[in-house]
């Protein structure tokens, strides 16, 4: 045995340890679609929640992964304490997969061509060739992750391949020898050993396929390495608590307390019934046993099963436990908190669960904001101090919100490889700061309403029936682009700009009728400047809504990206026939309703004030992310 024997097994463990990272961070990220709606699915039955915990954990390769997504889930709320418990003790069983995959090394391919290409040694130089041309060539619309899969499978095995060349050379000094017969003298030794090293590589299957690699020394045997085996699961399982703890609410905490709880009792049960047996003689065959890869995946298997079958049950106990060992602190929560809880960190490695937060989000602060416009036409009306306040409390939970999202979607954008992914986070991005904005309005709007009360001015019975009609059109915009958003409707997006150019042609005749008022005494001449300051703001809400319909065509059609200002420049300047179509039908519709019997008459926009009102619209626009914005006029 010399130094190069001990870097040749340390660089086959690392080659390993990345493999089977690679593999695992690929699958999450291709099945995160599939996890998300199982994990919807969850119900009080915890054999249920069981099968979905030994799938999910068997497809993304990761006990860890699944109970830190379960944890992240309950701490949104999306799923409780006790459907979780089924789903943990699930994932303990799915992750033995892992174990039964390496027992291929044990395949005895000697007068076989067939079964030789399952060996490791063929597999891996397959996976890589797979993997390479997957990346170089993209065939299809996931074929760089489905390589990265392919590339990592052959990495975990090549390294697996190195590790137990180097373990055949070490097993020839006598070492592993001394050592295992040692663990196999001290039970407590050998499960310590097997907690401390799944611990520091913070995987029960990496520690596990390490055991696997360790047997083809011929020097491993059943009573060396059961209590290893057990040590695994506190060492994997600790680990998993602490990431969890790391700024989750106790909903989440409790989760990873009730996996330690789990998987303590789990190896109390082994080594007791293990114990008994070997006392009684039922072992005596296999105690003595040299263990192979096979055995130890078996081992792993059957001590998991055997234990979840027996301890299912006792989910309701792990749960009394789990909840008192951490205590729900008095939270200083928001209105809107259960949503922002959400925003977990946990989801990064599962992409879907976290734009699906995000969206929930966003969902949350633009019916937050429209609820908040529509309460401010109301103090137009009548002012009322109470929903004023309500108004301005309501602005600072929409702006935290914004501030927890945008900060979390910051943060999670580092983590996203699928192109898809990378265009959704883009355009929830951009319409984060919209919705923000239509809150905005709602205040100024509020405050408008409060200077007149202070003031004492009023506006005449005609002013506010013609606002009646702008602010009837800005709702069926607002509705527009909730649908717009919402279900991502392309139908409701094309909509918005007709309405947005009606309602500046209705701001602008609302202006030129007030001057008309002014003029004759009928309007207050102290209100004008509210007035005018009114129908800007008016003006903003309609373009803050465009901003969302464009984000939204350009999230489904890329190809605008660059040039969705000249298209819609093109859509105000009459070059689109649908255009024209839908806005001659919302122009007769709101227009008709502006010039009814108790409205002031009122006349189409002049030529030179469309004109005026397209240079306005024509003024450079800042750019942001690639995607022109409508800037508030």
């Amino acid at each position: 045995m010399d130094v190069f024997h001990v870097i040749s097994l340390l660089g086959g463990l690392a080659m390993f340890l990345y493999g089977m990272r690679l593999m695992g961070d690929s699958l999450k990220e291709n099945s995160s679609g599939t996890l998300k709606k199982a994990m919807s699915k969850v119900t009080d039955n915890p054999l249920t929640a069981f099968v979905l915990g030994v799938l999910v954990t068997a497809l993304i390769q990761s006990s860890t992964a699944t109970i830190v997504i379960t944890a992240g889930l309950v701490g949104a709320g999306i799923l409780t304490l006790h459907q979780s418990l089924g789903i943990i003790i699930g994932a303990n069983v799915g992750t033995t997969v892992t174990g039964q995959i390496i027992r291929l090394l044990d395949i005895d391919s000697s007068g076989s061509s067939v079964l030789r290409f399952f060996q490791p040694s063929t597999l891996a130089p397959i996976a890589l060739i797979i993997g390479i041309v997957l990346i170089m060539t993209s065939f299809f619309k996931n074929a760089r992750s489905v390589g990265n899969i392919a590339i990592g499978f052959g990495i975990l095995f090549s390294g697996l391949l190195n590790m137990t060349g180097a373990v055949n050379t070490l097993s020839e000094s006598g070492v592993f020898e001394t050592l295992f017969s040692r663990l196999g003298d001290n039970p407590f030794l050998g499960y310590v050993t097997g907690a401390g090293v799944a611990f520091t590589l913070q995987s029960s299957s990496a520690t596990i396929g390490i055991l696997q690699a360790f047997s083809q020394s011929g020097k491993l045997m059943f009573k060396s390495i059961y209590s290893v085996i057990v040590g695994v699961y506190l060492g994997d399982c600790v680990t998993t608590a602490i990431v969890i703890s790391i700024g989750s609410k106790a909903e989440a905490r409790r989760v990873g307390v009730v996996n330690i709880l789990y998987n303590l009792s789990k190896s109390i049960l082994v080594l007791l019934v293990v114990t008994i047996v070997h006392k009684v003689g039922l072992l005596e065959k296999l105690w003595d046993k040299t263990a192979n890869s096979g055995m130890i995946a078996n081992t792993n298997t059957i001590f998991n099963l055997g234990c979840a079958l027996a301890l299912l049950p006792m989910t309701g106990l792990f749960e009394k436990f789990g909840t008192k060992l951490v205590r729900e602190k008095p939270a200083k929560a928001g209105k809107y908190k259960d949503v922002t809880d959400g925003l977990n960190p946990v989801f990064f490695n599962t992409p879907a669960l976290a734009l699906q937060s995000c969206y929930k989000t966003l969902l949350t602060t633009f019916a937050a904001s429209r609820a908040n416009i529509e309460k401010s036409f109301g103090l137009l009306k009548k002012y009322d101090p109470a929903v004023h306040k309500a108004i301005l409390s309501e602005e600072d939970e929409i702006d935290r919100m914004t501030d927890e999202l945008s900060k979390y979607m910051v943060s999670f954008l580092p983590h996203l490889q699928i192109e898809n992914h990378v265009a959704i986070l883009n355009q929830y991005y951009k319409v984060a700061s919209e919705f923000e904005r239509l809150g905005d309005h709602a205040v100024n709007i509020a405050r408008l309403a409060q200077s007149m009360e202070k003031n004492g001015t009023h506006f005449s019975a005609k002013a506010m029936s013609e606002l009646t009609v702008v602010e009837t059109a800005l709702l069926q915009i607002l509705d527009e682009t909730e649908q717009t958003f919402k279900k991502r409707d392309l139908e409701a997006a094309v909509r918005i700009e007709p309405l947005v150019q009606v309602s500046a042609d209705l701001i602008t005749v609302l202006k030129r009728n007030h001057l008309k008022r002014m003029s004759t005494g009928e309007c207050n001449a102290y209100a004008d400047t509210t007035f005018s300051d009114l129908l800007v703001e008016y003006h903003r809400i309609g373009d803050v809504c465009s901003n969302v319909g464009i984000a939204t065509l350009v999230r489904v059609h890329p190809e605008l990206a660059d040039h969705e200002h000249l298209h819609f420049e093109q859509l105000h300047s009459g070059g689109d026939e649908g255009f024209d179509t839908a806005y001659k039908r919302v122009y007769q519709r709101y227009f008709a309703l502006l010039t009814r019997p108790d409205a002031e008459q009122a006349t189409e926009p002049k030529p030179e004030e469309k004109e005026e009102k397209k240079e306005e619209a024509a003024d450079p626009a800042p750019q942001k992310d690639g995607i022109a914005e409508r800037q508030p006029s």
